[in-house]
């Protein structure tokens, strides 16, 4: 593996995600602006906060693999959520869970962020992810 994360003592705990990661390695994928749009592209699957989450990590999986990296490769994710809430929080991570097992997400997450935006590129695009990759 050439990525090492870590939550060094002193920081802010608990979170479900770590706070550091190191990446060890030459190659750098970066995938972004992974929605929840089908393969098709011709609607957004599904139209929940949850749903959007766990399908825009299903995507970001494709775009890893497809480089040859997984998300034990990812150095960072970076969310932006459109009119956040706070009370969103809770589908934000019950979208995270409902794909933990089937894509393998290592517990904790990779150092993350979730900004909030108030939209993004299509209207009723709930969330977008990109993550960050290193490879030996």
């Amino acid at each position: 593996m050439s990525v090492d994360r870590l939550t060094p003592p002193g920081m802010f705990q608990p979170v479900p995600y770590h706070h550091v990661a190191v990446g060890t390695g030459t190659r750098h994928i970066h995938v972004a602006g992974q929605i929840s749009r089908n393969e098709e592209a011709d609607r957004l699957f599904p139209d929940d906060l949850v749903g959007q989450v766990g399908q825009a990590f299903r995507n970001a999986a494709k775009g890893l693999a497809a480089a040859g990296a997984s998300f034990d490769d990812v150095v960072r994710m970076r969310f932006f959520l459109t009119r956040s809430r706070p009370e969103m929080f809770e589908d934000f991570m019950a979208g995270i869970e409902a794909v933990r097992a089937e894509l393998q997400l290592p517990s904790p997450l990779p150092p993350l962020s979730a900004i909030g935006v108030d939209f993004l590129f299509e209207p009723d695009v709930l969330v977008e992810l990109e993550v960050y990759a290193v490879l030996p």
